[in-house]
């Protein structure tokens, strides 16, 4: 099932999710559900707040990246993470978002992290990733915090995009998937 990707503005991507209960509901069917909604929307990454959906859960893709091979094999299903540690330089990417379409800007994220997470077969698993599948994790993880990445551009930035957010929160910005708008009329 291909879900409509929550844009800015809805409330759901400021708030911090809730743990999933292990048995509460049919969590690989929900990943595949995610997986199906991210790859109609061209993405490689979502979380459960971008469909609407305030839990603790996150899927990534990374192998339809085909310029950068160290993400061949990266396709991953995250219930309930922790980052643990985040060490190692920052360095800056430029970075976007299904639930702010159109919009890229470049984002300073710490090169390594520590996490621990279930998998979709309950499975816990602490582990490190470092570079893009890093920063992957890290923009997906910053969702189920409440946290998207225009957090992290200077005031200015951030006002010189107020227009283009206030569209996108009103449903006026252009996108090839399914959008639900918190202001659309």
């Amino acid at each position: 099932m291909v879900y409509p990707i929550v844009m800015y503005g809805d409330p759901v991507l400021r708030k911090k999710a809730k743990d999933i209960v292990k048995g509460e509901m049919d969590v690989k069917a929900f990943a595949e559900d995610m997986f199906e909604t991210m790859a109609a929307a061209h993405g490689i990454g979502l979380a459960a707040p971008q469909i609407g959906k305030s839990i603790r859960f996150f899927v990534v893709d990374g192998t339809v990246l085909e310029e950068k091979p160290e993400l061949k094999d990266f396709r991953k299903i995250f219930i309930n993470p922790i980052i643990l540690e985040e060490t190692g330089e920052e360095w800056d990417f430029e970075e976007g978002c299904l639930s702010i379409p159109n919009i890229r800007e470049d984002v300073w994220r710490q090169e390594r992290i520590r996490i621990r997470y279930f998998d979709e077969n309950w499975v816990q698993h602490e582990e490190e990733f470092d570079d893009m599948k890093a920063r992957i994790i890290q923009h997906e993880y910053d969702h189920i915090e409440g946290k998207l990445f225009i957090d992290y551009l200077t005031p200015l930035k951030k006002k010189i995009l107020k227009g283009k957010l206030a569209d996108i929160s009103k449903g006026d910005v252009d996108t090839e998937y399914r959008i639900l708008a918190p202001l659309r009329k």
